[in-house]
């Protein structure tokens, strides 16, 4: 089996907090996925936002924990990277569809090339950030 680089040991730049996306960069510190849910529709969606992408509202939005288990949509792999990912090539990039219905763009790591497929369920893998947030990263769930 042929396993791609986790770019585990990569130094990622803090991801910004901004007042809407708190409470998802907060929840990663417990290593919990939140995800904006919209009361009046009966959808999910991601990235966070000030308000709805459905009906343009702030006040149908909440706030509510999913497992984060998935499946890859798409991917590729990069065998070319800029800093600080180059030299840790190469290494999967995917767009993973969450249970909930919302895609979500990472890495996938732990996985050997023979086993990456679209379809591939996966479920989160938390990577530690300097400040006590984690990333969400994402194996496949064997």
């Amino acid at each position: 089996m042929t396993e791609l680089n986790d770019t585990l040991s990569v130094e990622r730049a803090l991801p910004p907090m901004r007042s809407f996306s708190a409470p998802f960069w907060e929840a990663t510190r417990e290593k919990r996925l939140m995800l904006q849910y919209d009361r009046a529709v009966d959808a999910y969606q991601f990235y966070p936002r000030p308000a709805s992408i459905y009906t343009g509202r702030r006040r149908d939005l909440e706030w509510r924990e999913v497992s984060g288990k998935g499946e890859v949509f798409s991917y590729t792999i990069a065998r070319r990277a800029r800093p600080p990912f180059r030299d840790h090539e190469p290494f999967f990039i995917a767009m993973v569809t969450l249970d909930e219905g919302v895609n979500l763009m990472s890495n996938v790591i732990r996985c050997p090339l023979e086993e990456m497929r679209v379809g591939l369920r996966v479920r989160p893998w938390w990577l530690a950030l300097s400040d006590g947030r984690h990333l969400p990263l994402f194996e496949p769930d064997r």
